[in-house]
């Protein structure tokens, strides 16, 4: 990282008519076509505009041609580095006229982090999806027991959201059992901007989890109230920004994670993991059976590993069938008993593929490097339905009673 260098501060300067923006470098440091460009390179971990949050310190073009950019990274180790300095170089030379580019990288001081901190945040901290007005749909995906594929669906699904032009992020809330970082290709320490942590870019989606703060191997050994606290910290203290979608990759069971997010996220929906063989879908139902008393609703059931296709096109469905209908109906049946829920739908039926398991390693989901075939395919129509069904309110108790 460049050390700064001695340049005008911000706060002495009188911006003149035509700067880009209030809290934008003065209108003599700004060529308008440049500044125009730069606002199409998004940091990363913020998902705005450098311009908007204040990184450009200076954007002119010479009459040489050459394009002199100043950015000033939030932190000296911005993880974020590479990508924008690279995507600033890229915007600026689109610019017609511009024939080089001279990148200056600086860092802000404490009071600008602590300015852009206040402008993103404010001064309190709260969880953002619970405030009036709040408009992300929560998605905790939940199973019976461990082994059926829960956090692979989860990171392909955020995958599958984000390529349909959703703004997406990831909590991995499995703290015992935290995988979701390496199925998208994060790895490192997130950034901190003052006492708010951002989280890290995995293929579009913004990813949270405590294996982000632990060595490698390292063993996580906390009970309920610390689990509890850790869940409440990763929604008020990390910046999510405007989030369409937020997946929570929940551990297995109905332990102390999947209560503390029925009660810290109220309007949360569970998706239910299983696999086909019935054993599995009792244990998946136990799991979708604590809606009851949570009362969140149930998006629906996903039926994962369902078959094999074999070399002549044939299913092979080794681990059994009928899973995945099983829990859908009998959790339609105990929810309509109870009056909260009229229909759980069976959401899809994923084969299990080889290239699923490939792409969970190698840190891209299957979704973004094989589409087209079987799992990933199944992968994506799920998440079709998922956007398709945000509108419906179909199954959902409206709370509204008829009037004499």
């Amino acid at each position: 990282m460049t050390a700064p260098q001695e340049h005008e501060s911000q706060e002495n300067r009188t911006p003149a008519a035509g700067a880009p923006a209030d809290g934008a470098p003065a209108a003599d440091t700004v060529d308008s076509a440049l500044w125009t460009a730069l606002e199409r390179v998004i940091d990363p971990e913020l998902r705005r505009p450098i311009t908007e949050l204040g990184m450009v310190d200076a954007a002119r073009i010479d009459p040489d041609g050459t394009a002199r950019v100043r950015v000033l990274l939030t932190i000296a180790g911005c993880p974020m580095r590479q990508t924008i300095s690279g995507d600033v170089q890229d915007a600026a030379r689109r610019v017609p006229g511009v024939t080089d580019v001279d990148l200056d990288l600086g860092v802000m001081t404490p009071d600008q982090r602590k300015a852009l901190r206040e402008r993103l945040r404010g001064d309190g901290h709260v969880n953002p999806f619970v405030q009036p007005g709040n408009l992300t749909r929560v998605l905790a995906v939940a199973s019976g027991k461990g082994g059926v594929g829960k956090s692979s669906v989860t990171a392909n699904l955020a995958a599958a959201l984000h390529a349909r032009g959703l703004s997406v992020g990831i909590l991995d809330a499995d703290i015992h059992g935290f995988s979701i970082p390496p199925m998208l290709g994060v790895g490192g320490k997130p950034t901190k901007l003052e006492d708010m942590i951002l989280p890290q870019p995995g293929h579009g989606v913004a990813v949270m989890s405590i294996g982000m703060f632990v060595d490698p191997g390292q063993a996580v050994v906390w009970r309920g109230p610390m689990l509890h606290r850790a869940i409440e910290q990763f929604l008020t203290d990390v910046f999510w920004g405007d989030l369409d979608v937020l997946l929570l990759d929940l551990p297995p069971g109905t332990g102390d994670v999947a209560i503390s997010v029925g009660q810290l996220l109220p309007d949360s929906e569970l998706l239910i993991v299983t696999t086909p063989q019935h054993a599995a879908a009792q244990v998946a139902e136990r799991a979708g059976a604590l809606a009851t008393s949570t009362k969140q609703r149930i998006a629906g059931v996903i039926e994962n590993m369902s078959w094999m296709v074999m070399p002549d096109g044939s299913h092979n469905p080794i681990f059994g069938e009928g899973g995945g209908r099983q829990v859908a109906e009998r959790l339609s049946d105990r929810l309509a008993a109870a009056g909260d829920q009229t229909h759980v739908p069976l959401l899809g039926q994923i084969p299990l593929d080889p290239v699923v398991r490939a792409g969970a390693d190698a840190g891209v989901p299957a979704v973004l490097s094989h589409p087209d075939q079987p799992g990933p395919a199944a992968l994506r129509t799920i998440a079709d339905s998922l956007v398709q069904s945000r509108q419906s309110l179909v199954g959902r108790n409206l709370g509204l009673s008829p009037q004499g």
